[in-house]
């Protein structure tokens, strides 16, 4: 058997009668001429031989047959593979050289063909059949080669069709040789996948950078890379590194759709039950596998400033972090006179990854929503509602502002409030609570995920998960030169020292007010009152005592839906007398039905284009200062 999948078998005469030939070829190609067979036998002892190998064995019952004076003796080695494939004897490197890929008319007229890729490759035998016929030893006409049907079929098979039922001829017994042993040793190859002997015949993209690593990785990133990728696309590549990386720039985000499913439902009002509806548990396993969504919440106390920080990059998007998150609610209490400018500066930083879902304010409060752009078409229609705890309702700078909706199965609530002020104000501040969870209306349309928990006196216990934050205002029952002498102690460590003394924590423990919330535990210093930019707490005549005020409390109907992932204030933004305090939440989703009030991908599209277009505009400002700056430095030069 050869490497191109060939069967050798040797020229095995049986009882051959006086001039008749061997096989069919031979009858009209091998017709020797008696008085030039001397000159003939002269030519063939001057030829060298391609192969000098063991000889072989005949068979027992050809031993003793005789041959006829008019036939050439049969070669009793067998053809070197060049030969037997039609061409002169080449060197491994001019093989190497001569493959070609064949096209896909060649790959569809060859029965035996598999599709492998190594199969693919062929002897480029065009040049090689013209110098066989040069040198061939006998001036003879050129041989007919019977064509080959099936790769498998031996010669004797391929005979029969064509052979003459008057002669009768027997079969050549098929003898297995055994492997040839190379006389030297094989050029060296590049282990490069740009080698021509290594190249694969999947097409890899240039653009990616991760090629030049393909060798360098073993079996298991490729069993990672079938982990992560559809198992359907690899039936159809070549099982190996390279391909498999190649299918990176093939793959796309979006999932192909059958046809079936687009009849079986509806996106509007869907099926009643979970299983493929918009909403149901096959959508929400394909966004979120592990069924959690990820949530920023930032409070911060803005104190009214007209100027807004250059950049909102540390407050929303923290280098400590590993991923962005999914939903972004920012709660501003005091807030600048330009609402509108506030939103579209949140729009600027987060940049086109993320849509404004909602915003509302009352007053002052300002209360705003980011949703990943993907993720809008999973969104309930959006609801607030505003409540104020002045008794005078004109002055609308102490209150609340809460959105509501819907994402999936489970429902959010998000509540940012501004307190009562005051060191000893605790019992305006539970009013102020009491007020709040009576008063907020919602729901209004959205269907009560669990009505069987919800209580009317209650707004918080009428949606899933809930997250309440803002300037609650309560203070450290303390003198101020006893918590300045406890932070320079624990300055980054535990505040429980300090927390002993919060109003907030105490009133939760009693049970007063923030009925079955719970709070991260704090590792950050007092978020009031600082003197504003720097570091230093209020040297005012005032002189008020270091307050943890700005706070962020969770709630969840089920035990363990929320996680805390992170805790902390932002101590770098200085323009404002608060520092502003944020918290990374971990939230379990589960799989709701169609028949909510969808809100069909609606979003802020003026706040975005404004927001993408200042974006643009800032990155080409920093372009010109920078070729400014190139061109304005010298270079000096010694001779």
């Amino acid at each position: 058997m050869s490497e191109h999948g060939d069967s050798i078998v040797p020229f095995n005469p049986t009882e051959l009668r006086s001039g008749e030939p061997a096989c069919k070829a031979d009858i009209t190609v091998l017709r020797a001429d008696p008085r030039t067979e001397k000159s003939n036998k002269q030519e063939l002892k001057d030829i060298k031989k391609p192969y000098e190998g063991a000889k072989l064995l005949q068979d027992e019952h050809n031993k003793d047959a005789k041959l006829s004076p008019f036939q050439p003796r049969p070669p009793s080695l067998p053809k070197p593979v060049g030969l037997g494939m039609g061409g002169k004897n080449i060197s491994f490197d001019e093989k190497v050289r001569g493959r070609r890929l064949r096209n896909s008319q060649e790959s569809l007229t060859d029965p035996g063909e598999t599709g492998s890729s190594t199969d693919s490759l062929k002897e480029d035998t065009s040049s090689n059949g013209q110098g066989l016929a040069s040198g061939r030893p006998l001036d003879l006409p050129p041989m007919e080669t019977p064509s080959f049907r099936i790769r498998t079929h031996s010669f004797s098979e391929t005979d029969n069709e064509h052979s003459d039922p008057n002669k009768e001829r027997l079969k050549p017994s098929r003898i297995i040789l055994s492997p040839l042993q190379s006389t030297g040793t094989y050029p060296p190859l590049e282990n490069s996948a740009a080698s021509t002997s290594l190249r694969t015949t999947n097409r890899i993209d240039r653009d990616c950078l991760d090629y030049s690593a393909v060798g360098r990785r073993g079996r298991g990133s490729e069993r990672l890379q079938r982990n992560l990728s559809d198992s359907r696309l690899l039936d159809t590549m070549v099982s190996d590194n390279t391909s498999v990386h190649s299918m990176k720039s093939t793959y796309s985000v979006l999932n192909p759709i059958r046809p079936r499913d687009v009849r079986n439902r509806s996106f509007l009002e869907g099926s009643v039950l979970g299983n493929g509806a918009l909403l149901g548990a096959e959508e929400l396993d394909r966004y979120f596998p592990e069924r959690r969504l990820g949530i920023y919440v930032a409070t911060w106390n803005m104190q009214g400033e007209k100027g807004l920080p250059c950049n909102l990059d540390d407050l929303l998007l923290p280098t400590d972090t590993d991923f962005a998150q999914d939903v972004y609610v920012i709660g501003v209490q005091e807030g600048c006179p330009d609402r509108r400018e506030w939103e579209i500066r949140l729009q600027e930083t987060l940049g086109p990854y993320y849509v404004m879902l909602y915003a509302a304010a009352h007053g002052v409060l300002y209360l705003t929503v980011f949703v990943r752009r993907d993720l809008i078409w999973f969104c309930s229609e959006v609801e607030h509602a505003t409540v104020t705890t002045r008794i005078i309702s004109q002055i609308k700078t102490k209150g609340a502002v809460g959105i509501g909706f819907t994402f999936f199965g489970t429902s959010f609530l998000f509540i940012t409030s501004h307190f009562t002020s005051g060191d000893s104000k605790v019992y305006e501040r539970i009013l102020d609570y009491n007020k709040i969870i009576e008063a907020l209306a919602l729901p209004r349309n959205l269907p009560d995920t669990n009505p069987y928990r919800s209580t009317t006196s209650d707004v918080t216990t009428r949606f899933d998960e809930v997250f309440w934050f803002g300037d609650f205002n309560f203070r450290l029952n303390k003198a101020r030169g006893e918590v300045e002498a406890i932070l320079n102690q624990v300055m980054g460590a535990d505040m429980s020292p300090l927390l002993q003394h919060d109003q907030l924590l105490k009133e939760m423990k009693e049970g007063s007010i923030f009925k079955g919330f719970q709070e991260a535990s704090i590792y950050f210093p007092p978020t009031y009152k600082f003197d504003i930019g720097c570091d230093v707490y209020d040297t005012t005549t005032k002189q008020r005592t270091p307050s943890f005020t700005d706070r962020i409390l969770y709630r969840n109907r089920q035990a363990d839906d929320i996680k805390v992932v992170k805790y902390m204030s932002c101590l770098s933004i200085k323009t404002s007398d608060h520092r502003p305090v944020i918290g990374m939440f971990q939230v379990k989703l589960r799989p709701g039905r169609d028949n909510i009030p969808l809100g069909a991908g609606q979003f802020d599209r003026s706040l975005y284009l404004e927001g993408i277009r200042r974006r643009i505009t800032r990155e080409l400002k920093k372009r010109e200062a920078a070729m400014k700056n190139q061109n304005n430095s010298t270079v000096c030069t010694i001779s």
